[in-house]
């Protein structure tokens, strides 16, 4: 079985303005490298539908989703742009493109599940890991893992699932929605103290929060992801796992402050699949998070989908 490949024109169609870090041009980013490292010809790539707002309300409360979608439908009707919170604007593209990334997540699950890949990678935005229960936040309007995640234990009757999240901000917004929910195991590391400043002080049981200083480097973070992760997401024993996929901290990037390369990504990813391999039959589903200097994210995400095809 092959990995698959989920993204859409519509995720270039997002725009929060001229000089925003999340912007369009990191997808092309991505695609670029995994063309010029020849990886494109080797995924499937795959049709990425919206999200119902039925998927969204497993995640999210459902008013908060039909308003936002009222909201964003007259965006498209007037042309406008509109702040919905400090960091977060919406477009007339943005309602496509949040109902696609979510859509792609829920779609690469159901895929995997299914049998006709291995993994999946799903490059979308806007990303998903600070999206609230009810609230948009921190360039995130919909949760897109943890939609994917309620999808496959709500709808598709998994009784244990697991999230690991590299990004260097921590995944508040699938936290909040996730914590205490205990079919799920969610592993992460993130700088601290750092925007959300939230993370290391949770006590919930099913969240294995790291909070790491700024210049952390990949010898650290391995050695976290050795001692603290695997031995949990051993004793959990997921039947999937999906990976908040975020690449901004990586040393170049400056929306963060850690010290990650490629080769670090490739051996996280790595790490993650051997354990998929031994509980899970290898079903993988990972969606794009943060990763804001153009040229380090591209490498890093081929790196990533590279080890997701080789070690699958």
């Amino acid at each position: 079985m092959a990995t698959g490949y989920f993204s859409h024109p519509d995720c270039l169609a997002h725009e929060m303005g001229t000089g925003h870090p999340e912007c369009p041009q990191r997808i092309s980013a991505i695609e670029d490298q995994l063309r010029a490292q020849g990886l494109d010809a080797l995924l499937q790539r795959e049709e990425v539908p919206l999200a119902s707002n039925n998927d969204l309300a497993l995640a999210h409360d459902l008013n908060y989703v039909l308003t936002l979608d009222d909201f964003l439908q007259q965006l498209e009707a007037t042309g406008d742009t509109r702040a919905l919170d400090p960091d977060t604007w919406a477009c007339p593209g943005t309602r496509s493109a949040a109902w696609r990334a979510a859509g792609a997540a829920v779609a690469a699950t159901d895929a995997v599940l299914d049998g006709r890949l291995s993994n999946a990678f799903c490059a979308v935005r806007p990303p998903g890991h600070h999206a609230m229960h009810n609230q948009t936040m921190g360039f995130c309007f919909f949760n897109n893992v943890a939609v994917a995640v309620r999808h496959a234990l709500d709808v598709r009757g998994l009784q244990r699932v697991a999230v690991v999240d590299f990004d260097v901000h921590h995944g508040n917004g699938t936290e909040d929605i996730l914590t205490g929910d205990d079919r799920v195991l969610m592993v992460s590391f993130f700088q601290h103290p750092f925007y959300p400043y939230s993370g290391a002080d949770s006590r919930a049981g099913n969240m294995v929060n790291v909070p790491l200083p700024a210049r952390t480097d990949g010898a650290t973070v391995r050695d976290v992801v050795d001692s603290y992760w695997m031995y949990r997401l051993e004793d959990f024993r997921p039947e999937m796992i999906f990976i908040s996929a975020g690449f901004d901290g990586h040393r170049e990037d400056e929306m963060g402050g850690m010290g990650l390369v490629e080769a670090d990504y490739a051996w996280i990813t790595a790490r993650i699949l051997d354990v998929a391999r031994r509980f899970c039959e290898g079903r993988v589903v990972s969606c794009l998070e943060g990763g804001y200097n153009l040229s380090a994210l591209g490498r890093s995400v081929a790196a990533h989908v590279r080890t997701l095809i080789e070690e699958r």
